[in-house]
């Protein structure tokens, strides 16, 4: 008889052990470097993304910013992973800029770091990938020397309608999809210039794959309206769909998890005034994404 009793009683000590040990797991940590297509510009988008849950990260430069990171950490909570988010962000700004500004400020040892640099990929010589490559290898290098595990993920940004429609922009003329393709092209490029970047997260090929399946207006010039914009109405940064779109993209790139297990009734579409439906849709399109990078070739979004 007390031999029966101490063998379920030594299974219940180890299996409490193990459970301490998983509940005093540390979080994860993770750090978003970027500018305003990371922590939602423009200001005046209703609802604000900019200042969306600030409390629930930590902006590394004191201007308690939410944006992205924090509808990132939303998405993680419902998912329940823990994660403990930060953000170094500027606007205007390229990865360039933060490496020989604020390198003394980031160069913390993380667990995971997704970089986005300038929207046309360099301001002075729009789709040049040059200087995306050397410096995202040189922050990649600077956050594997705190951390040799660090997860480095790079972050290629979505086509811009006033440099596709508005005479004198880079991509003036091309399919709304090319400019998307391009910066990608360049993200690709500074991933396999460094072995120390993990990968391209395709929140341009999202935004690529919601135009070409009729969910998003490619146009918001021609004042058709035939889907929702993703644009906010400089035509330039992001609108609601758009960052949140963004956020799904980058949520299921870093955890692995399915965008759509979040589902069409979650918190931060409702917060920021997003209807079930078209959640859920925009849940499947960041899904849809993410696993056409499973052996990726770069997509113009169509089929």
């Amino acid at each position: 008889m007390p031999i029966r009793h101490a063998l379920p009683c030594a299974v219940l000590a180890l299996l409490t052990t193990a459970s301490l040990q998983a509940a005093a797991a540390p979080a994860t940590t993770i750090l978003f470097v970027g500018n305003s297509f990371t922590f939602g510009a423009p200001a005046g988008a209703a609802p604000l993304v900019q200042g969306y849950r600030p409390d629930s990260v930590t902006d590394l430069n004191g201007t308690h910013i939410g944006g992205v990171p924090a509808l990132f950490k939303a998405f993680t909570v419902q998912a329940g992973l823990d994660y403990e988010v930060s953000l170094e962000t500027s606007p205007g700004k390229g990865v360039d800029w933060h490496y020989e500004h604020k390198l003394a400020t980031i160069a913390r040892p993380f667990d995971k770091v997704v970089l986005q640099s300038y929207s046309t990929l360099d301001a002075a010589r729009p789709g040049d990938p040059a200087t995306l490559v050397k410096y995202s290898g040189l922050l990649a290098q600077a956050f594997h020397e705190q951390n040799p595990n660090v997860d480095v993920r790079l972050a290629a940004t979505w086509s811009r309608a006033d440099q596709t429609y508005k005479p004198g922009g880079a991509w003036y003329g091309q399919p709304v999809y090319q400019m998307a393709l391009d910066v990608r092209a360049g993200y690709d490029k500074a991933a396999r210039a460094s072995k120390l970047i993990g990968g391209v997260i395709p929140v341009g090929q999202a935004w690529n794959r919601a135009i070409a399946s009729g969910l998003a207006d490619p146009n918001p010039y021609d004042g058709k309206d035939t889907g929702i914009n993703l644009w906010a109405p400089d035509d330039y940064h992001a609108s609601v769909y758009g960052y949140y779109l963004e956020a799904l993209t980058i949520f299921g790139n870093v955890t692995g998890r399915d965008p759509r297990s979040l589902g069409a009734n979650e918190y931060v579409a409702k917060e920021l005034g997003i209807g079930a439906d078209t959640a859920a849709a925009l849940q499947k399109v960041a899904a849809e994404s993410q696993v056409a990078e499973i052996g990726h070739v770069p997509l113009d979004g169509r089929r």
